[in-house]
């Protein structure tokens, strides 16, 4: 959006509640990719007819129900004779085939699908079913349920077109003649990427780096910089999270404080080391479960943790602990398959074959869980671990490295000493006056005193258990040199009381070093971690639903439609043996599901649009080649993400300049065949961390328990009980006021505003695809909440002291700080006016300046006059208020 009139308030609000509504009504025109290719495509069943089939026709004739005896969705009960004598189908026969009479009777009472279904089938539908049935009504399996292929790749005329994804965009986009953007200029490219991989805009020092590098892989090396930023760990953290439903309550009653922000940071923490994505699977659902298991892997198991949980009184323990193992069920379905398993809850899905019994089986997995069904409205509600900080980890491990060479030093001073036992000395020698005992009888003086003393003891607590049957044994019945040694050295160590200083002095350090690790253990967080009962309860198929009308029993068990649990040997399988089986070179979901979600977030909508949903009522890839062959090069290359992002970004459809021309937008309103650039809005986080990072707020600071920035003091109130330590909101002061807002604290019935009204989830339930509404309100938000109109303050100050001597300089320093480019001359006389309105408004009143520049917990610069100040505030408001700053571009 370009400047095209004055920025006074009341007017700048409207002109973004104006556009607002027009791109409301944008994203609502047209869902689908317009205009098919002008090759006719043969017939198939998964692609042209299953959609037609699951969308009118399973929810009545599908593996969940069969009206008439009629089962529409496997190939051979659809051609059996009905019990009326008629068949549905009959390959090749479109005469004899029921189901084309019913969908074109006219008769109500015998048209299919029935009136009251509110479906009605289109002509082209009914064609399309036509011509399915004339060539033999040929079924397919479901194409997501199929293992996912290399397939070659295309061939194109460009040789430019080097990277595997261009090959096949370009070689459907020449089929459809549509024509193709050239590649954005840099300026858009660099703060495209730096969105895109960091969340935060880059720095007009890092623009200005970019465009003087002419390099032909000047892009390829940004991506590989920022790939490396600890921003790019928590921007694609933050994308998990919604998948994970993190926050920081319980979410149900009194929606207390619960203490597992330890997960997030681990969620950070792996993509900062880029841990294949499968190790990434693994853990979260089955880290306990990994011998001599870490603490980063118990945590992991967090995830299966993150759902919400109550202590309301008149709750019934049974139901609760049935409808979390539920939740974690279809959470771990949702999130790695892409299936709506949810659906299996209450009876056979109706569309995809996946039964009640088959989810009730993948339920037993979780249904052992060893948290309580009541969380006792608790901060920490066992089963719980120790989740220290990556700076006390560092301490601890410089300290348990710092043990191990004192203790290596105390082994070289034992091994230097010259002893000689007093009960071998003859004569033997007199004790001194302030000695009470006979050196040579004297268990701290004499070896041979103090192991005389011990032998044939039943209790040696002071004696190290693999020395316990030496010492009972005797000095006379040890004759094994080797082992007097070791005796010795115990002795020597732990007993003898004319240690040198030198040795005193070492076990002092080595003392106090211990003292300090295990305080590091006392003082270290808490976190929620997942295990299973010691015995695993039995699982059931709950009738209808019901928690309380168990029926027929389930073992542990994978879905049948999908590969076999490889066989346990008769030891019972478990959660770690599912998770693995995720992740098994056969899984024809995992993979898919995983490289769609990435294609998501970096061009807005998924090759499979329905990103949570690859069954039957999912959408079609728009370029099921193309998603076969990146499912298979992400399992191929170790399941690399870091590898697979930068695929994504260095392809030229990523890069290409994001103009649409009126043939593009009719042919292809959804950007499904990429001949432009992706146009995003942003995040809900990257909106505020944007204008934090422009304006120099930023606390880039991270981990660690989620921080409260500037919220409505009653957010909270209206939905909290008067017991709960969530009731009453109390913002925080100092640096967690600037803080990422990926560490906001993030209570589950109030979420932040700023987050919500930007179309962020509660984190009450799974999400893998944020809406993106355009709304007055978010208006309203920018111009006017206190985090946005401090920002503006901060910006207008260094604009005043970064930004040159003249206004126009101070200007071109603006765009190019927030914007990545230097002002258009209209944009520059429009914003350059707006000013001196501003200017001439605020020296008149000095009362309304002082106002708007003390909105905010810092501090405006003493040198700046407050009029001058005001006046940037607003231009600095404005410019952060464009439509060009909320997207990216």
């Amino acid at each position: 959006m370009r400047l095209a009139s004055s920025a006074r308030p009341s007017l700048f609000i409207t002109a973004i509640i104006i556009t607002a509504i027009g791109y409301l009504l944008l994203a609502d025109f047209g869902t689908e990719i317009a205009g098919a290719s002008p090759e006719k495509h043969a017939i198939r069943f998964d692609r042209d007819i299953r959609p037609i089939l699951s969308e009118n026709c399973f929810s009545c004739h599908g593996l969940g129900k069969q009206e008439s005896g009629l089962r529409l969705d496997l190939a051979p009960a659809a051609f059996l004779t009905l019990k009326s004598g008629a068949r549905a189908i009959v390959a090749g026969d479109v005469a004899a085939s029921e189901l084309l009479s019913r969908v074109a009777d006219p008769d109500p009472d015998l048209v299919m699908p029935p009136p009251d279904s509110n479906k009605v089938l289109t002509t082209e539908q009914k064609s399309l079913l036509k011509e399915w049935i004339e060539a033999g009504a040929p079924y397919e399996k479901h194409w997501s349920f199929q293992p996912p292929a290399r397939v070659a790749l295309p061939a194109v005329s460009d040789p430019a077109a080097i990277n595997p994804i261009d090959l096949f965009l370009e070689s459907r986009l020449a089929s459809e003649g549509l024509p193709v953007n050239p590649e954005a200029d840099r300026p858009t490219l660099i703060r495209r990427i730096s969105f895109a991989l960091t969340g935060l805009p880059p720095t007009p020092a890092e623009v200005a780096a970019f465009l003087a590098d002419p390099a032909a892989d000047a892009c390829e090396k940004l991506i590989d910089r920022l790939l490396l930023s600890p921003h790019y760990a928590e921007e694609m953290a933050r994308h998990w999270l919604d998948a994970a439903r993190y926050a920081d309550t319980h979410g149900l009653h009194l929606d207390n404080e619960r203490q597992m922000w330890a997960y997030r940071d681990w969620v950070v923490k792996s993509f900062e080391k880029n841990i294949p994505f499968d190790q990434f699977t693994i853990e979260q659902l089955a880290g306990d479960l990994i011998p001599n298991a870490s603490q980063d892997q118990h945590v992991a198991t967090g995830f299966s943790r993150c759902n919400v949980t109550t202590s309301e009184g008149g709750a019934i323990n049974e139901e609760m602990l049935f409808r979390y193992a539920v939740d974690r069920t279809a959470t771990m379905m949702q999130a790695f398959m892409g299936l709506t398993g949810q659906c299996a809850v209450c009876h056979d899905h109706k569309f995809d074959p996946l039964s009640q019994r088959e989810f009730y089986s993948l339920y037993a997995f979780f249904n052992s869980a060893a948290d309580p069904a009541m969380d006792g409205n608790a901060i920490l509600t066992a089963p719980t671990a120790k989740a220290l900080t990556a700076e006390q980890l560092h301490k601890q491990a410089e300290m348990t490295a710092r043990i191990v060479g004192i203790e290596k030093e105390i082994e070289a001073i034992v091994d230097g000493i010259v002893y000689t036992d007093p009960a071998t000395l003859n004569p033997r020698p007199e004790s001194s006056s302030s000695e009470s005992a006979d050196p040579a009888s004297d268990p701290t003086q004499s070896l041979a005193a103090w192991w005389k003393e011990r032998t044939n003891q039943e209790k040696l607590d002071d004696v190290p258990n693999p020395l316990r049957d030496i010492v009972k044994a005797g000095p006379t019945k040890t004759t094994d040199l080797a082992e007097v040694g070791r005796v010795r050295r115990h002795w020597l160590t732990h007993v003898w009381s004319r240690h040198p200083e030198q040795f005193a002095a070492a076990m002092r350090e080595l003392e106090g070093t211990r003292q300090a690790r295990e305080e590091i253990d006392k003082t270290a967080g808490q976190t929620f971690v997942y295990k299973d009962l010691p015995t695993m309860r039995e699982s059931f198929v709950m009738i209808r639903g019901a928690y309380d009308k168990p029926g027929e029993k389930v073992d542990r068990a994978t879905p049948a439609f999908l590969p076999p649990l490889p066989s346990a040997d008769g030891v019972p399988v478990t959660r770690l043996n599912l998770a693995q089986w995720l992740v098994s070179p056969d899984h024809p979901l995992t993979g898919r599901v995983a490289v769609n979600r990435l294609w998501q977030q970096f061009f807005g909508v998924g090759i499979v649009k329905t990103g949570d949903d690859f069954g039957a009522q999912g959408e079609i890839p728009s370029h099921p080649e193309l998603l076969d062959w990146l499912a298979v090069q992400y399992r191929d290359s170790g399941w690399n993400t870091r590898q697979m992002v930068k695929m994504l970004l260095t392809s030229r459809a990523f890069k290409r300049a994001s103009m649409v021309s009126p043939e593009q937008l009719a042919r292809d309103p959804e950007n499904r065949l990429l001949s432009r650039g992706p146009r995003l809005r942003l995040d809900a986080e990257q909106i505020r961390d944007n204008v934090l990072a422009v304006s120099g707020l930023l606390v880039r600071r991270a981990g660690g328990k989620g921080v409260r920035p500037y919220q409505p003091d009653n957010i909270w109130e209206p939905i909290g009980y008067a017991e709960s330590n969530t009731r009453n909101y109390k913002r925080d002061s100092g640096e967690n006021l600037y803080r990422r807002s990926l560490y906001t604290f993030l209570k589950r019935t109030a979420p932040p505003p700023f987050m919500v009204n930007f179309d962020a989830p509660s984190r009450e339930q799974f999400c893998s695809r944020r809406e993106r509404s355009n709304t007055p309100l978010q208006a309203l938000q920018l111009m006017n909440d206190t985090q946005h109109i401090e920002a503006a303050r901060a910006l207008g100050a260094r604009v005043l002291i970064e930004g040159g001597a003249d206004d126009h300089s101070r200007m071109e320093w603006l765009y190019r700080t927030v914007l990545s480019r230097s002002p258009e001359p209209d944009e520059l006389r429009v914003a350059v006016e707006s000013l001196a309105g501003h200017v001439a408004r605020y020296g008149a009143d000095p009362e309304a300046a002082t106002k708007v520049i003390s909105h905010g917990e810092s501090k405006p610069p003493q040198q700046i006059p407050p009029s001058e100040l005001a006046a940037w505030t607003l231009v600095a408001n404005m410019i952060l208020n464009l439509d060009e700053t909320l997207t990216r571009n």
